[in-house]
């Protein structure tokens, strides 16, 4: 079992949920990114410096990632590759992906994608909040310990 970590947009908190969770549970932990990445030295964590390029990152992992891993990404598509592999898979606010909302995930992602490209103004996401901190937290503890009772 690992980790994976769509790391280019990453927020900074949920890297050190990451990082802590890693270490107490002794999970190995890749960080994929097409930048190069500061991280405290472990032997249970690593980085993978990708070219630079559309979805390269995202090509790594989803390559890379097998049944009973967990991968943080906020990148639906890369989700939508992952989910059916049977990797774990959350936003870095705790959502979730699964069989059950991938699709109309992806639906409306795409939907606003092509909003945004007719030249609506949609908006961003919200700021980071504390709320969003406890919520990661939570549902990675919950998912990482389901996966290690799966563990054979």
């Amino acid at each position: 079992m690992k980790i994976w970590v769509d790391a280019d947009a990453c927020p900074g908190p949920v890297r050190d949920i990451l990082l802590r969770a890693s270490q107490r549970l002794h999970i190995p932990t890749v960080f994929v990114a097409n930048k190069r990445l500061t991280l405290p030295r472990s032997e249970l964590v690593s980085t993978v410096q990708v070219g630079a390029g559309l979805d390269v990152a995202d090509g790594h992992i989803a390559a890379s990632a097998q049944a009973g891993d967990l991968a943080v990404t906020q990148d639906i598509p890369l989700a939508a590759l992952l989910v059916p592999k049977g990797v774990v898979v959350l936003d870095p606010r705790g959502e979730l992906f699964s069989e059950e909302n991938i699709a109309e995930r992806l639906s409306v992602r795409n939907f606003m994608q092509e909003l945004r490209e007719s030249g609506v103004m949609t908006g961003g996401p919200s700021g980071f909040s504390a709320q969003d901190r406890q919520q990661f937290a939570a549902t990675l503890d919950r998912e990482l310990t389901r996966l290690l009772k799966a563990r054979p």
